[in-house]
């Protein structure tokens, strides 16, 4: 039947992608800093918030705690219109590299925006005074070495961009396990298909570039119609003026950790923010990655709805599930290794119905619907 015959196709490619992924992870080599090694690039960490007056002092905390000379970092803190005191919190640190401004002081009233969080990085980027500059989310906790790894590559290596690792907290509820699961795996796509070259895949939480890449590729220029894609869309950018100068920095010691959505309502709205900028891609290997991934997971409803009418269907679809299950949980393994997470494997197996349907539903929302963020409703 030619629908089984589709299911076939969609799940050998599905399962040869796993086994490409699990490969391109073990071959990204880890990143290791000289022994002596001492940094002399003066980098501008920028952070956007909105709302953030319980996350701000943590991840500001972190970023002073770094065994990285105070002398030649600065932190930006650009305050998104915020109403819970986050400039009030980041103006009572008295050190001299720790500063606050006003996103509202920095566009223009008449000018309406779409890209609160690119015009944020893009503020901050403008006052700031490094050569190489360094996001991350109020939310997040680097750890002490993050800046070193992230300077000492970008010294070796000469990127233009540097794309680092990032995972979540966890309360080990059933809401925030499936999340870290399912960042884990976008986390080890993102460092093998970088090696593999079948896609570039970023994460604004630990994203790093030099200032006048930014300013050579007009910033966010032409993207700023886009709520979304910060990261994703200005790396296509930059890889699109100077091809092959983007680095994936894979070290334990630049990870930064994040925390996952609270609950299943504001979860599936974060995704269906990231999958709306999928439609928006210029790179002809990551559309076509997505859309078999896309196909797989929706071919699952559709079997199950004929399986109704058919009895066999429901066999093709237990068949399918297995494979996805086998060939994944190959690919998440040395990965959750890696982020040392192995405790959410048990999980794995038990989410896979949920994982299939959040597939389904948060790309067909992300390229038809809107979404609600940090209290706005984008269309």
């Amino acid at each position: 039947m030619p629908a089984i015959i589709i299911c076939l196709l969609l799940t050998s490619g599905y399962m040869l992608l796993m086994l490409a992924y699990r490969w391109g992870w073990a071959r990204q080599k880890e990143f290791a800093v000289s022994p002596g090694y001492k940094p002399n690039t003066f980098i501008s960490v920028i952070i956007p918030a909105r709302n953030e007056s319980s996350n701000i002092g943590a991840c500001i905390n972190a970023i002073l705690a770094q065994k990285y000379p105070n002398t030649l970092f600065e932190i930006i803190v650009v305050d998104d219109h915020s109403t819970d005191g986050t400039a009030d919190v980041v103006n009572e640190y008295a050190a001299g590299n720790v500063r606050c401004i006003s996103l509202a002081e920095h566009i223009d009233v008449d000018k309406k925006i779409v890209a609160y969080k690119k015009a944020a990085i893009a503020a901050g980027i403008a006052q700031s005074k490094g050569a190489l500059i360094v996001t991350t989310d109020a939310d997040c906790v680097a750890t002490d070495t993050w800046l070193l790894h992230i300077a000492a590559i970008y010294e070796k290596e000469k990127p233009l961009m540097i794309v680092a690792p990032v995972t979540y907290s966890s309360d080990k509820s059933i809401v925030q396990v499936f999340q870290l699961i399912d960042f884990m795996s976008m986390q080890g796509i993102t460092a093998a298909a970088h090696y593999l070259k079948l896609g570039n895949m970023s994460n604004g939480a630990n994203l790093a570039f030099s200032k006048k890449a930014f300013e050579e590729v007009s910033g966010y220029e032409g993207i700023d119609h886009l709520a979304s894609g910060d990261d994703l869309l200005l790396m296509m950018k930059v890889n699109r003026s100077s091809p092959g100068r983007i680095a994936y920095l894979k070290s334990a010691n630049a990870i930064v950790t994040t925390t996952p959505q609270p609950d299943w309502g504001s979860f599936l709205q974060q995704r269906i923010r990231w999958a709306s900028k999928s439609g928006k891609y210029n790179d002809t290997r990551l559309t076509l990655i997505l859309l078999l991934v896309y196909l797989f997971n929706f071919s699952f409803l559709v079997l199950i709805i004929a399986g109704i009418f058919n009895p066999l269907f429901f066999c093709v679809a237990g068949g399918m599930l297995v494979l996805k299950m086998i060939f994944e949980f190959l690919f998440v393994v040395p990965v959750s290794m890696f982020f040392h997470k192995q405790w959410a494997l048990p999980y794995f197996f038990l989410l896979q119905p949920l994982h299939i349907l959040y597939i389904a539903l948060a790309g067909f929302l992300g390229f038809f619907g809107g979404y609600e963020w940090k209290g706005r409703k984008v269309k």
